[in-house]
């Protein structure tokens, strides 16, 4: 595990798996680390996000469901709206989308093996591109990630799996 001080991108699925909204998906350890990882960060790291408010609207959009109680993954978003402009708590980094994909990035690294990248994550990959240095990305655990963390990796990003028995199990189950 790497050093939660340090500045650090987290994808949306960690919130999640925090929550247990991933049930199907992650076991109850996974979703217990996730809620530990979120909760260590709150007391003492550091995030970044994009500067379009990209990766919060998506938390937003994910998490806070009426009508059931806070879990960790919302506890964070709560945590990170009031620290947005905190500069010791968040960097909120410039990205810019391409002129012919609004999902796609300037920031993202032009490389063959990431071609095929999913669209829609393609801005955790930009924010951790664009911050000096790069960021690692926490990841529960998305076999999109696992794919292609070898191309990212080469290109200076690290891919921090926080349930990689689960990311096992999802790729063991995938090649069945």
């Amino acid at each position: 595990m790497s050093d939660l001080k340090r500045p650090c991108v987290i994808d949306t699925n960690v919130l999640l798996a925090a929550n247990k909204d991933a049930r199907d998906q992650v076991s109850l350890e996974c979703a217990a680390k996730c809620a530990k990882v979120l909760n260590d960060i709150r007391r003492s790291g550091h995030v970044v996000v994009d500067n379009l408010r990209r990766i919060v609207s998506e938390y937003q959009n994910k998490t806070l469901k009426k009508g059931r109680q806070r879990e960790a993954g919302d506890e964070f978003l709560l945590w990170l709206l009031q620290n947005l402009w905190v500069k010791e708590r968040c960097t909120q980094v410039p990205v810019t989308p391409t002129q012919e994909d609004d999902l796609d990035f300037e920031e993202f690294p032009d490389t063959d093996g990431l071609r095929r990248f999913d669209r829609s994550d393609r801005v955790f990959v930009a924010v951790a591109n664009a911050h000096n240095p790069k960021a690692p990305i926490l990841q529960a655990c998305d076999s999109d990630y696992w794919d292609a963390w070898e191309h990212l990796a080469a290109c200076g990003i690290h891919i921090e799996f926080l349930c990689p028995d689960d990311m096992k199990r999802i790729i063991d189950g995938r090649q069945s």
